[in-house]
């Protein structure tokens, strides 16, 4: 079992990575944190110092390592993950995406947090957050309904997630 966690930066996906990491006793692989670990600076670090397409690259390579060398695991893709490189598909070739489908105004409201941590948020203000949001989330939709199972948020629990995943197999 290989399954991708993809959405929006603030929809939950390291979080419910972790919780069915446990429930299903599954290796759990956060991409961003990977990617951290390798480059040994943060990814506001690297988007600053290296820029986005090289991030974009390290990301790329270290999604086709960890599918290659991992027989089972939980990945937690990077809000962009699928929208470069052809990664939605190849994802899907290899697992089960799932998509965590959460309201622009819970992400507003996460995001506004943890907004120093967030390389390409971290210059926006306050009330032009909610514009950004729905500008990158019309963007990225068209990848993330790629997905094999959507989940919106105000559905989901690890026992729904579970459900969901064990009816797809």
């Amino acid at each position: 079992m290989k399954i991708f966690l993809i959405g929006f930066m603030g929809s939950g996906k390291t979080h419910w990575g972790r919780l069915l990491s446990e429930k299903l006793q599954l290796p759990f692989f956060d991409l961003d944190s990977v990617i951290v670990q390798r480059e040994n600076k943060s990814v506001a670090d690297i988007f600053a110092q290296n820029g986005e397409e090289y991030f974009r690259y390290k990301e790329k390579d270290i999604l086709e390592e960890v599918v290659t060398v991992e027989e089972k695991f939980i990945l937690s893709c990077g809000g962009g993950t699928p929208c470069f490189f052809n990664n939605i598909e190849f994802m899907k070739k290899h697992g089960t995406v799932v998509w965590l489908n959460t309201s622009i105004d819970i992400l507003k409201e996460r995001l506004l947090r943890e907004r120093r941590t967030r390389p390409l948020i971290r210059n926006i203000g306050d009330t032009e957050l909610k514009n950004y949001i729905i500008r990158k989330l019309s963007e990225r939709k068209i990848y993330y309904e790629q997905s094999d199972i959507m989940v919106n948020e105000e559905n989901i629990s690890l026992n729904n997630l579970v459900e969901l995943l064990l009816k797809h197999e």
